[in-house]
């Protein structure tokens, strides 16, 4: 069982926001019910980074930005890459995007907001969709002495894995808390992202198994 180093360690909480959680235009059934649990885990940590979905309006993975399409339907962008179309969420500067109003924002070093570009999705705390932009997170927690990165929030099988595999793909140990997180789950997306992870090198474990 990992034992929590405060120097070499981060807990990364991906998108614990108001639209993703009950009561939101996106939300991830019982996704308010993680907060206590993140609370009390990021004490343990001296390095907390959480990150924010910044969506303007009219964002190219929001349904309503395309005639004739409906949320949860899939399109091939320009390039060919594939998008899931979402209802409208987490747009800049709305309540929808505020974090979750009992999230403890004390023991958070820094906010990283994502999904600014219209024109392209970011699921990935460490780089969008198109694979080509990165957020430099990976370069600051390298510099801060970070070797691993343990993983809470909103969704487990979408934003949740995206950023756990490009943490194992940038040099870091990753391990994403079950328990800390709920899911989506469509037709099938959680056995999928789990089985995804683990052949990234994605360690899945629960609260009971950190120590420290």
């Amino acid at each position: 069982m990992p034992r929590v180093d405060k120097i070499t360690d981060t807990l990364l909480v991906v998108d614990l926001q108001n639209d993703f959680c009950p009561g939101g235009s996106l939300a991830v059934t019982g996704g308010d019910e993680i907060v206590p649990a993140v609370n009390a885990l990021a004490r343990r940590f001296d390095v907390v980074v959480a990150t924010q979905d910044w969506h303007p309006a009219g964002h190219v993975s929001f349904a309503s930005s395309h005639e004739g399409y409906e949320p949860f339907q899939v399109i091939e962008l320009p390039g060919g890459a594939a998008q899931v179309l979402w209802p409208d969420h987490c747009v800049q500067g709305t309540a929808g995007a505020a974090l979750h109003p009992e999230l403890d924002l004390r023991p958070i070093r820094m906010v990283l907001r994502k999904g600014a570009s219209p024109d392209v999705d970011s699921y990935s705390a460490f780089q969008d969709n198109d694979r080509t932009s990165r957020t430099g997170l990976g370069g600051w927690l390298r510099e801060l002495g970070v070797k691993r990165v343990f993983l809470v929030g909103l969704a487990l099988d979408v934003c949740v894995s995206f950023s756990a595999i490009d943490a194992a793909s940038e040099g870091f140990e990753a391990f994403v808390i079950r328990d800390g997180c709920r899911a989506v789950d469509l037709q099938g997306s959680l056995a999928r992202a789990e089985a995804e992870m683990a052949e990234q090198a994605v360690t899945l474990l629960s609260l009971a198994d950190l120590e420290g």
